[in-house]
């Protein structure tokens, strides 16, 4: 008989402990953190499972006040549903300052970005206090004003906790959920989890009375503000083995691990 995928279930009464990701029970939430360095450096971690290190472009605007991040999610095996495109563009929320230059890494699904900016109207002068805004899209369209997220500065608002679960906002094409399962007609069950910020060695597959379950360990990196774990169960098979009669195949590569999980 087939395995089944397990709906999402929230882990309090306040809901999910993180609306961006099911399967996340502690650390940063949030698709994105920002944070103001010393010397007008500014951090910006994005979350993009899924692509590879070489699949992202960050570009500088030539109005200096907006930065844009491309990023390219190959479909890596024949069940994902589909590849996936991100974008986003983040600005300043001043008119006295500009971007002044850029540097970003990207490893296992996440982006880390780091801004530096001057003071245009006084250049004799440390560079003001602003930070940086999100862009909002408003169905295909760009809304290019930045506009001043609430969870801006702080990767455990409450506003990151509750009972519904959030599209990434940045997918442009393709699935936006963190979690996508597909029945195959050979009885395996395929499943596909965002974990972002996990490395391939991190990640791990157990069993117990038929509940398949995977955990995952994001160390902190650069300046994220903690490490993430994540922790779920996502399928359940036709047996309440602890050990199945045909091994559970994954694939784990760029923050994401997929599963084709046989039939008993």
């Amino acid at each position: 008989m087939a395995a089944v995928p397990l709906p999402a279930v929230p882990q309090s009464p306040e809901g999910f402990y993180a609306i961006n990701n099911e399967f996340l029970m502690n650390g940063p939430k949030g698709f994105q953190e920002y944070k103001m360095l010393e010397n007008d450096i500014m951090f910006v971690r994005m979350d993009f499972p899924g692509v590879p290190e070489d699949g992202v472009s960050v570009t500088l605007e030539p109005s200096k006040n907006l930065v844009s991040v491309s990023a390219h999610a190959p479909k890596v095996h024949t069940h994902d549903f589909s590849h996936r495109n991100y974008l986003i563009i983040t600005g300043l929320v001043c008119g006295c300052c500009e971007i002044s230059g850029f540097t970003y890494h990207m490893t296992d699904g996440v982006l880390r970005l780091h801004l530096s900016k001057t003071n245009i109207l006084h250049p004799q002068r440390p560079s003001c206090n602003s930070f940086l805004g999100g862009i909002r899209f408003r169905g295909d369209d760009l809304c290019r004003c930045p506009q001043r997220l609430p969870y801006n500065r702080d990767p455990y608002h409450p506003d990151l906790t509750g009972p519904l679960l959030i599209p990434h906002p940045n997918v442009r094409q393709g699935t936006t959920m963190a979690y996508e399962s597909k029945q195959l007609e050979s009885g395996s069950l395929y499943v596909r989890l965002d974990m972002p910020g996990v490395p391939k060695d991190n990640f791990n597959v157990s069993v117990s009375s038929g509940r398949v379950k995977v955990t995952g360990q994001a160390p902190a990196v650069s300046h994220d503000s903690d490490a993430r774990f994540y922790s779920g169960d996502v399928a359940m098979l036709s047996a309440p083995v602890d050990v199945p009669s045909r091994p559970i195949k994954t694939i784990i590569k760029d923050g994401v691990i997929r599963l084709l999980i046989p039939s008993v």
